[in-house]
């Protein structure tokens, strides 16, 4: 049945915290050191000179001078086979030792789990390191709180200084390469310099001044500084001429490369792109009249203000000075994402928003990032303009929309700053960061083809079926661009949904349709896992049917994302044209589904507080956006078709597979597409309840989900759903970055409700990787109610990773019962709960 607007989310109240259930400790199976002899083959002559040297110089400047030498203040990598242990705390029980990084690296048949720890020692620490290689090869034992080197010796493979191949990744490498391509020696190019980071402001501000002075002997000059410690982020922006660049990109022992101090030089960020074309004359709209203050920010292009669908609802923050920079006729993706946060797609005849959106411009002029300013730098102001202390100037801000990225940092395996930086202000701040995963508009192959015309001739589910195997074959190359892998932030990709017309479907001519009428990803929508494994994206929404233009046929076609347009875009405001004011036009990708995310956030954090008043607005500013979170994701639901058509194209195939072809299923879908009608409302065949909280260290809490007697007895389809979400502290540098941990536990009963675990969804270990938790039970058997059931959910906190984190951490949390055609669901859990709920009408 369709949502009432009259049958608000139902709240559920927490009850009776206590400490959680202790299992058992798990058993990890360790990794089998190597013989001592082929650790002392390996690396006794790196310690030999060590001990050496320090013997005539204590101040450790010959090993300085030694780029492959162990030498003080030098970043040092100590690559182990799998992971040791409270290793951190190992490492502080060292006098000068600083652990900069924990990074897994890519497994291989003799390691599943390697990693590399990177340490900075100075000459005490180097001294004590030595001492203890030296007592592990006699084999004496380690003192108390030290036995953790014992490990670290044992399981070494690799043990070097950082260096320029570690500086400039493969990835970096190619960027910069491309960028100078045909150009002068003498042309000035920009570049991202991370530094390692140092905690002493001495050391840092040494480290920094060692690198500026660099730069300008090679001809450069910098052009802005950044340090944020709460990430461990430390960088400069700089201008280095093209020839200083191709000998970065060769990572050559002569460029800045080589210097000591910097842990990456990457090329500058460049924002992801949109589309908005076929302009045309817009409608009339009447005045807007929006109340209250914003509770929704965008942090995109600059838009243009004055469009009559925008000049009411906008609140527009131009702090770092970029409108006075930019065309109003090239304002589009502003304009584009304001256009859809406010009216949603134009096309569906949407009622706006009731409050202005806070904007902050932070693409300037060809809709790029600014050119004097890190990215990471202009994120981190913008927020703390917005919500820090009393001269905040959005307080009431919990919503936060990037719908553009770095397509120049594609995720891979670490974290970028970025996005560690979300992690961190969602935290701090209670902001809900809703971040576009990425659009990858490269051509790609797809060999079943030799020609255009047999593509495009042929059986629509045949053509579905390659252009889905020719994407398969490629997943490594179309990951997320950060900052979508924010553990924190909620990641969107795009579906092949819109509200065109068949007539208007009919002008497609030249492109192709590749999915037809399967609800599917679209194929520029970039793809999962995200950090840790979680799952990514974690949901999809419409970002128009995307169409394939063929560009090659030799030896087989090759094909790209083709253009939006009047018979494949989402329809919104764009900028004035040929004179022409007030226009419309059409965009796709998931910088668009992002914007409809954060309108769907928004329109449920209204609906809330008109049923609710006080009781939820006086939530805290972190439990309501946890919950919102938690309200966003819940409906998501993997089309079983479409999980099935996956399944069937990229497998693996059989049935011992279940778990890989799950993971396949989720780099496409996430958690799955969602409904925002029904994450707004409910229905009378459905119930959708809400509740958030807080939880200590090692505690649990129940809720209990009232279960309608209405049901019982009816062997007809149902479902029970439940979406945990929550914010967690990060350990920045850690392996174990996600510090907390929530888990709803598999409730009792489920064999009288008679559901059992839905099988298109993702595996339960896969759910259990971020910071979102959902599980769907369904059956059709005739459920067993007796008088006042219930269903008894435990939320609760599992052992924290790392050191125990204090604070009691918020999270939100969401539930629906629904059996379709069921008439008085809702009514009677309604009457139960006994809420005082103000009514729409």
């Amino acid at each position: 049945m369709p949502s009432d607007p009259n049958k608000p989310l139902l709240r559920l109240t927490p009850q009776g915290e206590q400490v959680r259930p202790v299992g058992g400790p798990r058993s990890v199976p360790r990794p089998k050191p190597f013989s001592q002899d082929r650790q002392r083959r390996l690396f006794a002559p790196k310690f030999r000179r060590l001990q050496e040297v320090l013997a005539h110089d204590r101040s450790g400047l010959e090993l300085r001078n030694d780029p492959a030498a162990l030498a003080p203040e030098r970043l040092l990598v100590f690559e182990v086979r799998g992971s040791i242990t409270d290793f951190a705390q190992a490492v502080q029980r060292i006098g000068g030792l600083e652990l900069v990084d924990e990074q897994e690296l890519e497994s291989d048949e003799s390691d599943q789990a390697p990693v590399a720890y990177l340490l900075v020692p100075d000459i005490r620490a180097l001294e004590q390191l030595l001492s203890l290689w030296q007592r592990w090869l006699r084999g004496q034992n380690l003192d108390w709180g030290q036995t953790r080197w014992r490990d670290v010796f044992g399981l070494l493979r690799d043990l070097r200084p950082w260096g320029p191949q570690d500086r400039v990744q493969q990835v970096d490498a190619n960027f910069l390469r491309e960028e100078v391509e045909g150009r002068g020696d003498d042309e000035l190019v920009q570049l991202e310099v991370e530094l390692v980071y140092r905690k002493a402001p001495e050391v840092a501000q040494q480290q920094q001044q060692e690198i500026e002075r660099a730069v300008l002997a090679h001809g450069g000059r910098v052009i802005s500084r950044a340090k944020i410690d709460e990430i461990a982020y430390h960088a400069l922006l700089v201008d280095l001429p093209v020839a200083a660049v191709r000998r970065i990109a060769e990572r050559s022992t002569d460029s800045i490369a080589a210097l000591e101090p910097i842990l990456h030089i990457r090329p500058q960020s460049v924002a992801s792109s949109i589309e908005v074309v076929e302009a045309e004359d817009g409608r009339k709209v009447a005045p807007g009249q929006p109340s209250g203050s914003p509770i929704l920010a965008l942090l995109d292009g600059v838009p243009v203000q004055a469009h009559r669908l925008l000049r009411d609802y906008l609140s527009v923050d131009d702090q770092f000075e970029l409108e006075k920079d930019v065309p109003v006729d090239e304002r589009r993706h502003g304009t584009a994402m304001a256009s859809l946060i406010i009216y949603g797609d134009l096309n569906r005849n949407e009622l706006p928003l009731t409050r202005k959106i806070h904007v902050v411009p932070i693409l300037g002029p060809g809709e790029q990032f600014p050119g004097n300013k890190l990215i990471i730098d202009v994120i981190y102001s913008a927020i703390l303009r917005m919500r820090q202390g009393k001269d905040a100037i959005a307080p009431d801000v919990i919503i936060v929309n990037l719908s553009v990225a770095n397509r120049r940092r594609p995720f891979s395996r670490t974290l970028s700053a970025w996005a560690r930086l979300l992690d961190r202000l969602a935290y701090q701040y209670g902001l809900l960061f809703i971040v576009s995963a990425g659009n990858c508009r490269d051509q790609f192959a797809i060999p079943a083809y030799q020609t255009s015309s047999m593509f495009e001739d042929d059986e629509p589910e045949n053509r579905a079926r390659e252009t889905l195997k020719a994407l398969g074959n490629i997943v490594a190359d179309r990951r997320l661009f950060s900052p979508a892998e924010t553990v924190n932030g909620l990641t969107v990709g795009a579906c092949n949904i819109d509200a065109v017309s068949s007539e208007d479907r009919k002008l497609a001519r030249v492109i192709v349709d590749p999915y037809k009428e399967r609800i599917m990803s679209n194929p520029s929508s970039a793809l999962g896992p995200g950090f840790a494994l979680a799952v990514k994206p974690d949901i999809l929404l419409p970002g128009a049917r995307e169409h394939l233009r063929v560009v090659d046929n030799d030896p087989h076609i090759f094909v790209v994302p083709a253009s939006p347009g009047r018979a494949n875009g989402l329809r919104v405001a764009t900028p004035p044209s040929d004179g022409r004011e007030n226009l419309e036009g059409f965009t796709n990708g998931t910088s668009a589904a992002a914007a409809l995310a954060s309108r769907t956030a928004h329109r449920i954090h209204d609906a809330l507080a008109a049923a609710y008043g006080d009781q939820f607005l006086g939530l805290s500013a972190i439990e309501r956006a946890v919950l919102l979170k938690a309200l966003l994701a819940h409906t998501a639901k993997w089309p079983e078709d479409t999980a099935d058509f996956i399944r069937g194209v990229i497998g693996p195939l059989g049935g011992r597979h279940h778990a890989r072809q799950k993971d396949n299923i989720r780099r496409f879908l996430g958690f799955g597409i969602v409904d925002p009608e029904e994450a707004i409302a409910c229905a009378d065949d459905r119930a959708t309840f809400w509740a958030t909280g807080f939880l200590r260290p090692n505690k649990c809490v129940r809720v209990e989900v009232p279960i309608p007697s209405v049901i019982s007895g009816q062997p007809r389809p149902h479902a029970l759903s439940a979406t945990l979400a929550w914010f967690t502290p990060t350990a920045v540098g850690r392996k174990n970055y996600r510090t907390v941990r929530l888990k709803l536990n598999e409730p009792d009963g489920l064999e009288d409700l008679g559901v059992r675990p839905h099988r298109a969804q993702p595996d339960y270990n896969q759910t259990n990787r971020g910071t979102l938790f959902m599980r769907r039970w369904t059956g059709d058997r005739a459920p067993v109610v007796g008088e006042n059931a219930f269903v008894r959910l435990i939320i609760q906190r599992e052992r924290d990773l790392g050191p125990i984190v204090d604070e009691p951490i918020p999270f939100g949390l969401a539930v629906t019962l629904t059996m379709p055609g069921v008439v008085g669901i809702y009514e009677e859990v309604r009457q139960r709960l006994g809420l005082a709920i103000r009514l729409t009408a």
